[in-house]
């Protein structure tokens, strides 16, 4: 296959070659087939969505993971809007996240939730009535608010130091990282305080929940991901005009004698004049080129964080809030997943997300049964009597990239030294940790930096408002 073809007027149709069929390849291969570009979408696996997608068990439609964005993901939700899903997804009126502390002498249930005021008021009231902190330490917390609303985001500094030392200098005692700024930085994060670069963190917070009154307002899937991510994205790439092929496994790509790019398949090459390689970093190491990167082995630095998802299948209702989030337990996070699943009958569904998951990710199921099981019972009381219809356990061990401090140096931008061959996934310079927001951000500055190198327009792409 050629690397361009003839247009009927005459001009010349550039190809374009995207690799990964996640949110990052899909965002990329929309933006260049809206701008006029002949594009391929090459895909491994037999689905698109990446690490957001679902899969059948039994009668049951499971996602592997519970994914969840807020209101400030302003790129994600562009990316609902481009494939017709915005409203299988949608937020929350406001900011109200249960919280419940099992370890006090009587199990206490706080919530964290955002009232119609300006920042920093919208959050004042929730915070003085929060049962989980002294009173002290609720105070202390509304000072280290204000200090990381000073911070500036776009000072480097930032990445070398790491959140919890940061923390433990504005006056955090240990239980007030635990009840709050873990509880929300672990789930966005995917690591605790101490082991999170204070740029990142600094980002989470300051445009979650510092930024503007309904910013971390949540969202999330009330269908499978596989409907959003694989069925719905499939057809806006194929009514964009991708090719898209799945089972597509990558051996190299390579210069031509022309100054094309070469991708080669087991059963086929195709020239383009444009890749996106928008593979994890490790895969993005291996299929670059030598010398496209000043320093391609600092990919190999930019280390991976597990996520471990339980799911249980009760017999009876026996939570009755969508979500909530645990102290006091292992258990962190708890989804009501049975209507988005298609359970049937009186049953209910729940799936519990563990981030930070390194020392349990490899444990058996029926030791993670063993052990959760009873925390749920602890947790939701209406279980203790509920019978276990099923337990399964899904593992990511590369959920997401470590945001460890010094991880922004590391991290590339979607250029290379090669002309014509571009890097996207969420863990690229986006500034953002890996989450579905930096996914499509990185997918968005790829096609971007394609169409400029070609003088073909862009505005059509997700832009940040002023």
């Amino acid at each position: 296959m050629t690397g361009h073809q003839v247009r009927a007027d005459g001009e010349a149709r550039r190809c374009a070659v995207v690799v990964g069929g996640g949110l990052a390849g899909i965002t990329a291969a929309l933006g260049l087939a809206d701008a006029g570009l002949r594009v391929t979408l090459l895909e491994g696996r037999p689905r698109l969505g990446g690490l957001a997608f679902s899969f059948r068990r039994g009668e049951l439609t499971v996602d592997n993971g519970q994914h969840v964005y807020l209101r400030c993901c302003t790129a994600y939700r562009w990316f609902l809007d481009r494939i017709d899903g915005a409203a299988l997804a949608p937020l929350q009126d406001r900011l109200d996240v249960p919280v419940l502390d099992v370890d006090a002498p009587d199990p206490r249930l706080g919530r964290l939730r955002r009232a119609g005021l300006p920042v920093p008021l919208h959050l004042a009231r929730s915070l003085a009535m929060y049962p989980h902190l002294s009173l002290a330490e609720r105070a202390k917390v509304g000072r280290a608010a204000l200090a990381l609303k000073a911070l500036d985001l776009d000072d480097p500094a930032l990445d070398d130091e790491d959140f919890g030392s940061w923390l433990a200098r504005h006056g955090q005692s240990a239980r007030a990282v635990e009840a709050l700024w873990d509880l929300v930085g672990i789930a966005t994060l995917n690591a605790v305080a101490g082991d999170s670069s204070l740029g990142l963190a600094a980002k989470v917070f300051k445009t979650g929940l510092l930024s503007e009154p309904g910013a971390a307002d949540i969202g999330w899937a009330r269908v499978p991901l596989g409907e959003l991510h694989d069925r719905l994205a499939g057809q806006a790439l194929e009514k964009a005009g991708v090719r898209t092929e799945l089972r597509a496994k990558v051996a190299g790509i390579s210069r031509t004698d022309e100054g094309s790019w070469r991708v080669r398949m087991g059963g086929e090459d195709i020239e383009a004049d444009t890749v996106v390689l928008a593979v994890p970093q490790r895969e993005a190491h291996e299929l670059l080129p030598e010398h496209a990167l000043d320093a391609k082995d600092q990919l190999l630095d930019i280390g991976t964080a597990p996520i471990l998802n339980l799911h249980v299948i009760y017999d009876r209702k026996v939570l009755r809030q969508p979500f909530f989030a645990a102290l006091g337990t292992p258990v962190q996070w708890v989804f009501d997943r049975t209507e988005a699943s298609g359970l049937s009958g009186s049953g209910q569904y729940l799936a519990v997300s563990q981030s930070v998951a390194q020392d349990e990710i490899e444990t058996p199921v029926a030791q993670l049964r063993e052990r959760y099981l009873p925390e749920l019972e602890r947790l939701l009381p209406a279980a203790r009597g509920a019978v276990v219809r099923d337990f399964f356990v899904t593992r990511e061990r590369t959920a997401t990239f470590a945001p460890a401090p010094g991880v922004g140096r590391l991290r590339p931008g979607p250029r290379t030294r090669a002309p014509g061959l571009y890097l996207a996934g969420a863990w690229t310079d986006t500034k953002w940790p890996a989450t579905m927001e930096s996914a499509v951000r990185s997918g968005t500055a790829a096609a971007r930096a394609a169409l400029g190198s070609l003088g073909r327009p862009h505005e059509h792409l997700f832009e940040e408002a002023a």
